[in-house]
């Protein structure tokens, strides 16, 4: 295994960077009004074709927490992680079909936006700067901290500051040109993590395979790591019983078998997808026919991700057990980057150039978000009510730096733990807390019309109270078994030394936190008028879809049930 890279990687990259650049500025060019028109910088709106949405949705969504994060959950659990990403592809069909025309009907163009038509200015500040201080806290920091870890761990150095500064810059300039440049650009930047992705994934099994003398073929690897695997390649996890190993039990609490899928994997994957303005900022500004075809695209790519990011940390555990791969201290979040250092001179260089595409085309997304939340839900209409166009698009600019700088602030050494978390898990538990509130708040909002603003802010802190309660608190209070959970002991680090704590399974724990949540704003409503004068008016005909969209989703449906009744 060879981490030094040769001429022709940097060549390769160095393509690669030139291409992104010079399309971005292409595209920057040709539509100047950026500069000045804030829904062309915010949104890039009418301008964005249904596959510039869709490559641009996978291309923000596929980030070093995917390459990194799901391919150490890979490298640990198995295949059961892909429940995120096939799950995903499910929950993008009732995005497009129910979520996006109530959006685009309603002319919501930030999420911010939606609560206060819905319900009122109070929620929607107060939920604007809880997405400020996630996208930034959360999300900016672990995907600069799992980029450079990973990108560092390739080329073999101590580097990590120094790409971490690089890949805010090359962000921050694809992030100034708008919305619209970051939607066009993203079609490259998903074509090259694919491409690299795939060329990744080939080679690791490859590699699998002369490992086991079985000659070099990547379907021989593939099924070298069924058999020496076994147990890496089933989507269900078992409930722990009394004489279940502590191994088991850690992948249990990071993926709780059936459970998850009556619970938190629907939340994580409907509040990721339909109420995230990192997210749906890409169709909001678009018509209904090309966002829905752009969602569902979109859907269509996330079946084949697993393939890209979780097969590779599936074939460094197996090389790993049998002494064919060194993994710094057996850590999880090393797993991708070790399997890239097999790759041959040349490959290298196209192997950062995707993981540099999926980890930039991310943070621009997530800047730009940041950029638009701030500046038109809290700029313009609490500090500078009279501000123009350009003022706003400049002061959009400087949000983005800013949160760049903080993010780079507090990811120099770690402050976050992000590192002995794992960087997948980090991100799905910290956002998870706000999760339950949040969903309960939308869907309630968009489908029942009694919803009201007092069980919305009631529901906000509900969720967030009981998610807290239910990670941290409840063993220790109610029991380690109950009629609602069942609690695991795991190892944790305390104070320096590892302790035995009792744990609900994190997605258990949003599941039953929104249970309750949806409750509290159900009971609060019933006390206010039958019809909330503030409510959307939904016309059934908004949701009927053409016969290429039908298409679509049944080819969809029909690729998820065979990975499903293949792997179960």
């Amino acid at each position: 295994m060879n981490k030094n890279l040769v001429f022709a990687d940097y060549v390769v990259f160095a393509i690669y960077f030139v291409i992104v650049a010079s399309y971005g500025y292409w595209i920057y060019q040709r539509k100047k009004k950026a500069v000045t028109d804030t829904k062309d910088f915010f949104l890039a709106e009418g301008s964005l074709t249904w596959w510039a949405i869709g490559a641009s949705l996978i291309a923000s969504n596929i980030s070093a927490e995917q390459f990194i994060g799901m391919s150490g959950e890979g490298f640990f659990a198995g295949i059961a992680v892909a429940a995120y990403e096939w799950i995903a592809a499910l929950a993008l069909i009732i995005i497009a079909v129910w979520f996006i025309p109530v959006y685009l009907k309603n002319k919501i163009y930030t999420m911010p936006q939606f609560l206060k038509t819905r319900y009122n200015e109070t929620v929607a500040i107060i939920m604007a700067i809880f997405w400020l201080l996630l996208y930034v806290f959360v999300n900016l920091t672990s995907i600069l901290y799992l980029g450079a870890i990973a990108i560092n761990g390739l080329v073999g150095g101590e580097n990590i500051h120094a790409i971490m500064i690089g890949l805010a810059i090359f962000s921050l300039l694809i992030t100034l040109g708008g919305m619209k440049v970051i939607g066009f650009t993203d079609v490259i930047q998903v074509g090259v993590l694919i491409i690299g992705g795939l060329a990744t994934t080939y080679l690791a099994l490859t590699v699998v395979s002369e490992s086991f003398g079985l000659g070099s073929s990547a379907l021989e690897g593939f099924k070298a790591l069924m058999r020496d695997a076994p147990e890496h390649f089933k989507m269900i996890f078992h409930k722990p019983g009394p004489n279940t190993s502590q191994l088991e039990i850690d992948k249990y609490l990071v993926l709780p078998g059936i459970a998850m899928y009556a619970a938190g994997q629907w939340i994580v994957n409907l509040n990721y997808w339909g109420c995230n303005q990192y997210i749906t900022q890409r169709a909001l500004g678009a018509n209904l026919k090309t966002a829905r075809t752009g969602i569902l695209f979109a859907g269509f790519l996330k079946l084949l991700m697993p393939v890209i990011v979780m097969l590779p940390g599936i074939a460094a555990f197996v090389l790993y057990k049998n002494g064919h791969l060194h993994l710094e201290d057996g850590r999880k979040d090393y797993a991708y980057s070790a399997v890239l250092g097999f790759l041959p001179n040349g490959l290298k260089g196209l192997s950062i150039a995707a993981l540099t595409a999926a980890i930039v085309s991310s943070l621009a997304g997530k800047v730009n978000s940041i950029s638009t939340i701030f500046t038109l839900d809290i700029y313009k209409k609490y500090f500078n009510k009279e501000a123009g166009e350009q003022k706003m698009v400049w002061t959009g600019r400087i949000t983005v730096v800013t949160a760049m700088i903080i993010a780079i602030l507090f990811t120099w050494k770690d402050l976050l733990g992000i590192g002995g978390k794992g960087g997948f898990t980090f991100i799905q538990q910290y956002t998870g807390f706000i999760s339950p509130g949040v969903f309960a708040m939308f869907i309630l909002g968009m489908f029942w019309k009694r919803t009201t603003g007092a069980a919305a802010i009631a529901g906000l802190i509900t969720g967030f109270v009981l998610c807290v309660f239910f990670n941290q608190f409840a063993p220790q209070v109610i029991g380690h078994e109950t009629l609602l959970y069942t609690a695991f002991p795991t190892q944790e680090e305390v104070n320096g030394a590892l302790t035995t704590v009792w744990k609900i399974p994190f997605l258990i724990c949003m599941g039953l936190a929104f249970l309750f949540t949806m409750l509290v704003m159900i009971v609060i409503s019933l006390g206010g008028p039958k019809v909330n004068p503030k409510a959307f008016e939904l016309d059934k005909t908004m949701f009927k879809v053409q016969p290429s969209t039908l298409v679509l989703i049944i080819i969809t449906l029909v690729i998820l049930m065979a990975l499903y009744v293949k792997f179960w």
